[in-house]
């Protein structure tokens, strides 16, 4: 047999290809988070179907922020789409070899995004007309789901001669999703509105979507920084954590911002990423800032501070997930709302925190009221605990899903030589005073 010099690096390429996406898909803190998008048939019609489309967030922490999703498929065959309630496709497409009735959309790849609030009430079904912004499951599942209708026309009006759609895309602000291909799976169940009968879809099919930060964003979007009670120096961001400065897309002067930042751009969508970012080492969006700031008898006390750099963006609905071995013990949390994630049974070390509803839950743009607190009480387990070796510090912060950049642990503040980790109780420390002063009386 002749071997091909070829077909080895080939196959190792595709081997580290293949490792490369589901490493970037997967995510330890949250193994099972996923967007799962099901498509249900409820009615058949002359010359196709009606359909329920729902999108489920089962992420714990990460959402989909203002501007919202647009999802994208293919269809299988020459489908068009006659109607849609709670939705809407964002182009027509050549729809000329209709006569009288025109499809709402007759593009044989279309894209769809949700309503905005207010529609009439006769455009909307439930969960639907949010603007796409959808809340982790984690934050609120209540709000973590959104759906539309649509009817859809030339594709057969059977489960036999239905072809499923192809290459769904889940689109969106710093969005990296990958989906499935559809698959079939048993037919949803309904429960009547007075709840005393069940009806069943007529097909149903599910696609799932994996994030991934690679294919979200070329770099990171946030970084740490951190500092300590016990040691004056402050160990910044990594230098250029989020890409390095650039006089094209960062801020540094009072007048540049004035040009950029005017009354033509929205705050709350975000204009162009990265166009109006300020000029810093780091020049990430969003900076964490972890402050260990007092240490008890029994217990310790963390500052978190979460500043915004983007001058052209407001950040909805936030989510900050920190791991710390010592969050198993968190006693109370000031200024944020908070939740404990226990990817694994046995690990109880990963928490995340959000902001309170119409408090902190808006992160302002660039500026002086850009930036949202919290002060954490965490307990000792006196077996672990330690100032020495940066252990006071997270192991991995996430903001809004993306990982962010680190400083390495041997820029940390170190513990002075002169300093104790463990410190002398009061009462330990009065016992050798009074101990010392008795010495000293028997001496004379």
């Amino acid at each position: 047999m002749v071997f091909n010099k070829l077909a080895y690096p080939l196959a190792m390429a595709a081997f580290f290809a293949i490792v490369i996406s589901q490493a970037g898909a997967y995510d330890p803190l949250d193994p099972t988070g996923n967007i799962t998008i099901k498509w249900d048939v409820i009615s058949w019609t002359a010359d196709g179907y009606v359909a329920v489309v729902t999108m489920t967030n089962f992420q714990m922490y990460r959402h989909i922020m203002n501007p919202g999703w647009t999802l994208g498929w293919s269809w299988a065959k020459k489908e068009v789409i006659w109607s849609m309630v709670g939705a809407q496709a964002t182009e027509q497409g050549d729809c000329s070899k209709f006569k009288g009735n025109v499809p709402h959309c007759c593009k044989r790849n279309p894209t769809v995004v949700d309503l905005l609030p207010g529609v009439p009430y006769n455009q909307q079904i439930a969960n639907c007309c949010k603007g796409g912004v959808v809340s982790s499951w984690g934050q609120d599942p209540s709000a973590a789901v959104s759906s539309f209708q649509l009817s859809v026309g030339l594709s057969g009006t059977s489960n036999k001669t239905v072809k499923l759609p192809l290459n769904f895309t889940l689109l969106g602000p710093g969005l990296g999703y990958t989906c499935s291909q559809a698959k079939i799976v048993p037919s949803t169940v309904f429960l009547t509105p007075d709840g005393r009968r069940k009806t069943q879809a007529l097909m149903t099919w599910n696609v799932t979507c994996t994030y991934s930060q690679i294919l979200a964003s070329r770099y990171p979007t946030c970084c740490v920084s951190v500092s300590s009670f016990y040691n004056s120096t402050i160990t910044p961001c990594p230098t250029c954590s989020c890409g390095c400065q650039n006089n094209k897309t960062c801020i540094s002067s009072d007048a540049q911002i004035r040009s950029v930042v005017g009354n033509n751009i929205s705050t709350t969508t975000g204009g162009n990423k990265g166009s109006a970012i300020k000029c810093t080492n780091h020049m990430c969006p969003i900076r964490v800032h972890w402050h260990v700031k007092l240490n008890y008898k029994e217990y310790w006390r963390v500052k978190m501070t979460v500043t915004n750099f983007n001058y052209q963006m407001n950040y909805t609905q936030w989510t900050l997930v920190a791991q710390h071995p010592n969050l198993d013990n968190i006693t109370q949390v000031f200024s944020f709302g908070y939740k404990p994630l226990v990817p694994y049974e046995s690990i109880n070390d990963t928490g995340m925190f959000y902001g309170l509803k119409f408090f902190n839950d808006i992160l302002k743009e660039a500026g002086a009221d850009g930036n949202v607190q919290s002060e954490l009480i965490l307990k000792k387990d006196m077996n672990t605990f330690t100032f020495k070796q940066g252990w006071a510090f997270p192991h991995k912060i996430y903001f809004n899903g993306d990982q962010c950049m680190m400083p390495a642990p041997d820029q940390y503040p170190y513990l002075p030589n002169s300093a104790i980790s463990n410190l002398i109780s009061s009462s330990t420390m009065a016992s050798l005073l009074l101990l010392v002063f008795a010495n000293l009386l028997l001496a004379i």
